[in-house]
């Protein structure tokens, strides 16, 4: 996969180009790739670009606009690319929701475009408190987006920094006609409980046991937040699209042993076999985390909920 991704914004901008030279596709309310409320058809638009903050910008919205979410639940954010609708529903929203960071490479040229035409564009990262990153985690620079280097983007894990998100985004959508000022307020309580319920469930891991080894360096948010040290990743750095080398494999392992860490997680976009050979050659244990899905009833507290239970229940 590697060998064709440097060519991945070569093709976005063609198809963009061709998109809006075309200019002759019908906007839909839902976008292929993803779900989409639709309270009022004649209301602001608000589109989402992954499910995890998708889940919170449709529970701070409720029915006062359409969502659209453009990738669907457990889709890997470091590798997809967005459709001809994908672009057309973005370059007709009222207000788009992103990560920021460049965690939606396929999206990099689009937003940019969609900014340029005048599309108010909400970059998530640009209200918290950003994670700085150690020289391990950025990428090789090879592909777009992969050395992240304005910071990590994975603070979704983090209640406390979505909080914040919530906070400036309900002045961003009152900006285009969306109050949500009551709703802002239940939200951020209730993301403040679901902190201090996570500090709870992570009681169970002691101290000297907070030790993570994750798919990729995902958990940098959580980790800070819990108290918990990222001792390494099956792959390198912040994207699963990276490259695994036989040398960091062995020295990811040596170190497993070294820490005695009794489980290691595995993500969307790990490398099955690869986990599962570290997990036989160490003695270790495999455990699936959602670090990136949402569970059935599509709540991000659920969300949150299963992460911690997760890592409770394997470190504990």
């Amino acid at each position: 996969m590697s060998d064709a991704r440097p060519t991945l914004r070569l093709s976005l901008r063609l198809r963009l180009a061709t998109f809006l030279a075309a200019g002759s596709l019908a906007l839909v309310a839902c976008s292929g790739s993803g779900a989409s409320t639709t309270p009022d058809p004649d209301g602001p638009s608000v589109v989402v670009t992954y499910s995890v903050l998708g889940a919170v910008v449709t529970d701070l919205v409720d029915e006062r606009a359409t969502v659209t979410v453009l990738m669907g639940d457990g889709v890997d954010p470091h590798d997809w690319a967005p459709s001809a609708r994908d672009i057309e529903t973005v370059m007709n929203a009222d207000l788009v929701v992103a990560n920021g960071l460049d965690l939606e490479v396929g999206l990099i040229d689009v937003l940019e475009q969609a900014e340029g035409d005048g599309v108010t564009v909400f970059h998530a990262t640009d209200h918290i408190a950003i994670r700085e990153l150690g020289e391990d985690e950025h990428g090789d620079g090879d592909e777009p987006g992969d050395d992240h280097a304005g910071g990590d983007p994975h603070f979704w894990v983090d209640p406390i920094s979505m909080r914040d998100v919530v906070t400036a985004l309900a002045i961003a959508l009152a900006d285009v006609g969306v109050d949500v000022a009551d709703r802002s307020v239940d939200l951020e309580a209730r993301l403040t409980e679901l902190d201090a319920e996570t500090r709870t469930t992570l009681d169970a891991v002691p101290a000297d046991g907070r030790k993570l080894v994750t798919g990729h360096e995902s958990m940098g948010y959580f980790a800070d937040r819990y108290d918990f040290t990222l001792i390494g990743a099956v792959v390198p750095g912040l994207s699963s699209q990276g490259d695994v080398s036989a040398g960091e494999l062995a020295a990811l392992k040596a170190q497993i042993v070294e820490e005695g860490v009794p489980a290691i997680f595995t993500e969307v976009g790990t490398p099955t076999a690869v986990v599962e050979a570290i997990g036989q050659e160490t003695g270790v244990d495999v455990v699936e985390l959602p670090s990136h899905n949402l569970p059935d009833d599509g709540s991000y507290f659920s969300f949150i909920r299963a992460i911690s239970s997760a890592i409770a229940g394997a470190l504990g």
